[in-house]
């Protein structure tokens, strides 16, 4: 238990401070001794009042001409999957996916030291939306929707608002189901209702720190999770 402790407060800690990659660090913490199966439906679980927290906090910052498109495209992926994952090397397009996303964090973390513009061209931009809600209906994976919305946005505020709303419309998917299918039980619960004061600790903490941090460090830390999270979900799939 004194690991799921830990890897929740880290890995909520991570999702106050940059709005997403609580997947990644609870998923790397408990990935050695803990099968996926366990993993999956209480990070899932726990990790849905997060969202709808911080963006309640952020709403001011809501755009619906920034969510609303990729909300949808998420869902459709959702839709679509049903049919793909029959007939695609899942593995593969994982790979492929995490490829994609190590080479926008690169560029990003790239723009963050130059003069240039920050933001990519439309065309870039349009892909990157598709492509995004495709990965996150699919496997649930929200990395590449994190990069999208990061590039359409200018505050960590902002940034956060959008993103955790796209990830409740998600969430909600994967968990009905997740219940449907039964996996998630009243044992994913009973883990869940143990592990809450540890997400809200480490949450609010990860807030408070987003408040004190220079925001420009925020977004540079945001960029290099994106990076980390493209070579794990490389790795993981070869």
């Amino acid at each position: 238990m004194l690991l799921w402790i830990a890897a929740t407060l880290v890995a909520f800690y991570i999702k106050g401070l940059c709005g997403f990659a609580n997947t990644l660090v609870f998923d790397a913490i408990l990935g050695f001794g803990v099968s996926n199966v366990e993993i999956t439906p209480v990070e899932l679980v726990l990790g849905y009042p997060t969202n709808v927290i911080l963006t309640w906090q952020n709403r001011d910052e809501l755009k619906k001409h920034i969510f609303v498109p990729i909300m949808l495209m998420v869902l459709g992926g959702s839709i679509v999957g049903a049919f793909l994952l029959k007939s695609l090397d899942v593995r593969l397009l994982k790979m492929i996916f995490g490829v994609v996303v190590t080479l926008v964090g690169v560029d990003m973390l790239r723009k963050e030291y130059t003069r240039k513009s920050n933001q990519s061209p439309r065309w870039v931009l349009a892909i990157m939306g598709i492509l995004s809600g495709l990965l996150c209906g699919l496997f649930g994976v929200g990395v590449l929707v994190a990069a999208y919305v990061s590039e359409i946005t200018e505050t960590a505020s902002e940034f956060k608002a959008n993103l955790s709303i796209v990830f409740i419309a998600e969430n909600t998917v994967r968990i009905i189901t997740y219940i449907i299918l039964g996996v998630i039980t009243i044992g994913t619960i009973k883990q869940v209702i143990i592990l809450v004061p540890f997400m809200l600790a480490g949450l609010f903490a990860g807030i408070f720190s987003a408040k004190v941090l220079d925001e420009k460090l925020v977004k540079k830390l945001v960029i290099v999770l994106l990076i980390i999270s493209g070579v794990v979900l490389f790795i993981k799939n070869m």
